[in-house]
């Protein structure tokens, strides 16, 4: 594939980390020649980054899990959930414009994340017994299954498709903004979203799967990234990248599951 047409790809992305300049910005200059080539981005090298991500999450929510499960108590994790969702959210807007600092702040991101994912799926626990477990099956095997998709090509990332999941991704994000704004000025925000009726759960069903499709992407950059000969600091964005899907998908898997249990 020429770059002009992976440049092309990069653009339709649905991941807000990944975009056209996301690689094109800092791929290796070809007119700098020295006697031993710089290391290059690799799948391996990225799948082995995503595990170490992962790990740093599963580590720091067992923090946030046993706190709450120790005291009883949501005051006492609730600060370390708002806590790791503000310092996640900074972190990952300095990984996005600084993809160079991604080797530092990808792990911190996985750690601050993980604080605020321990802490809510402990409180969502103590409401709906196993309903932790079932949203980490359900997303482990989203992802298993999409990379099968993907691999064998039954699931294709084509301009159309990127372009449905990239402008559903922002027609999701801006809902969820203007809820937020509602519910900042006492308006109780758009009902739907965390209603349990038939409309709510089929509004959560589609964002699941929106969020899953945005998986077919994240691969497809990954792997478009490794054979344009990346920076090895990319490998660390890239896993980046897929965990701010995988999270996003986690969390709305636990939404809703809840809305089934509330029924």
């Amino acid at each position: 594939m020429s770059n002009h047409k992976a440049l092309e790809m990069f653009g339709r992305s649905g991941n807000p980390s990944l975009s056209a300049e996301t690689f094109s910005s800092s791929a290796p200059d070809a007119s700098f020649s020295t006697s031993a080539p710089p290391a290059t981005m690799t799948l391996q090298g990225t799948v082995n980054k995503t595990g170490i991500l992962l790990a740093l999450v599963v580590i720091s929510a067992s923090y946030t899990w046993s706190m709450f499960f120790s005291s009883g108590n949501s005051a006492t994790v609730i600060p370390w959930a708002i806590g790791g969702a503000v310092i996640g959210l900074i972190l990952a807007l300095v990984t996005m414009f600084k993809k160079q600092w991604s080797g530092i702040t990808a792990p911190l991101y996985a750690i601050a994340e993980g604080l605020f994912l321990g802490a809510i799926s402990a409180i969502f626990e103590a409401q709906y017994p196993g309903i932790v477990i079932q949203a980490v099956g359900l997303t482990l095997g989203t992802l298993a299954s999409l990379l099968f998709l993907y691999k064998t090509g039954i699931v294709k990332p084509t301009e159309n498709f990127r372009l449905m999941v990239t402008s559903a991704t922002m027609g999701i994000g801006v809902l969820y903004l203007v809820s937020m704004i509602m519910n900042m000025f006492g308006s109780g925000g758009i009902g739907f979203i965390h209603s349990n009726g038939l409309f709510g759960i089929g509004f959560s069903l589609f964002v699941v799967g929106i969020a899953a499709l945005n998986l077919v992407l994240d691969f497809d950059f990954i792997e478009q990234g490794s054979e344009m000969g990346a920076p090895k600091y990319m490998e660390w964005f890239g896993a980046f990248s897929l965990m701010v899907t995988l999270i996003w998908l986690y969390l709305e898997m636990l939404r809703l599951l809840a809305k089934l249990r509330s029924r």
